[in-house]
């Protein structure tokens, strides 16, 4: 990781919250993978594309920390998780379809790839991919029906 480890203090019934962030981060990851001439490494293989694109040095720079970064997150899950991964995220399978390849049950995919998500969720807090949600503490405040 390009920023320091951090332990994080999110809970496992708060780590759900961050699976819509985690989702956009995987989007972003896989069209600046695109960008920089790579297929994101859970799909297998490097192209090349036929336009070029030129980039300032340090955002071109940036880009593949980028997508160094989140392929090292990513290969820290186990294989099924990955796979899930590919199929929802970067190729766009619905959990039925993704079912049917893996020849599992749509409630097995529905179980799976979201704890997939807070694993990867999990990684990314730790290396300050993602930041933690603020939540506001609520305060004590009296019921007006008992004052």
């Amino acid at each position: 990781m390009s920023a320091p480890a951090r332990a994080t203090a999110v809970s496992a019934e708060e780590i759900c919250k961050y699976r819509d962030r985690t989702r956009a981060l995987l989007r972003r990851y896989f069209y600046t993978s695109i960008e920089v001439g790579r297929l994101p490494s859970l799909l297998g293989r490097e192209f090349f594309r036929a336009k070029v694109t030129s980039y300032r040095a340090s955002s071109f720079e940036d880009a593949v920390i980028f997508v160094h970064d989140v392929e090292r997150c990513l290969q820290s899950l186990d294989p099924v998780s990955q796979r899930l991964i590919a199929m929802i995220v970067f190729q766009n399978y619905n959990y039925d379809e993704a079912a049917a390849i893996l020849h599992c049950t749509w409630r097995t995919i529905a179980n799976r790839f979201p704890s997939a998500l807070d694993d990867l969720s999990r990684v990314f807090l730790r290396g300050s991919m993602l930041e933690e949600i603020c939540c506001q503490e609520t305060k004590n405040v009296k019921n007006a029906a008992t004052d």
